[in-house]
């Protein structure tokens, strides 16, 4: 078996109301639909990886363990924007908590990160290499 790509990312929700108002009303993805709400059409998934949350926890907090108090994410999903710091004053504007940034990763790829209703680290980036060539 080949994988050629990932095909969809969709959180489990418990609250639909909250998970709508959060990735379409704060991030403004163009999710449509009623009994399933979706957005179609989104380019793809240009990375996928297992992140170990004592690196998760140094990239938001710089600590090596996730603080107590914070929910616990279960995954990673980065939506890719044109301006990291414009987006999170958008974000902040709308009510949003934001746990970093924005700031530049070690490794050159700009990011904020908040969390969802279903506990997903949300990151915010530029990721140069992705716009080379």
């Amino acid at each position: 078996m080949k994988i050629l790509f990932c095909a969809g990312v969709a959180p489990i929700v418990d609250d639909g109301d909250a998970s709508l108002r959060f990735y379409r009303d704060l991030l403004g993805l163009p999710l449509e639909g009623d009994e399933y709400v979706a957005a179609h059409g989104l380019d793809g998934l240009k990375h996928f990886g297992l992140w170990p949350l004592s690196d998760a926890a140094r990239s938001c907090f710089g600590a090596d363990a996730w603080p107590a108090d914070v929910a616990r994410p279960q995954a990673c999903i980065e939506f890719e924007v044109d301006d990291v710091a414009g987006a999170v004053e958008k974000l902040r504007g709308r009510g949003c908590d934001v746990l970093s940034g924005p700031f530049t990763e070690p490794w050159g790829q700009d990011v904020a990160r908040l969390l969802s209703p279903e506990g997903l680290l949300i990151g915010v980036t530029w990721t140069p290499w992705f716009h080379e060539g």
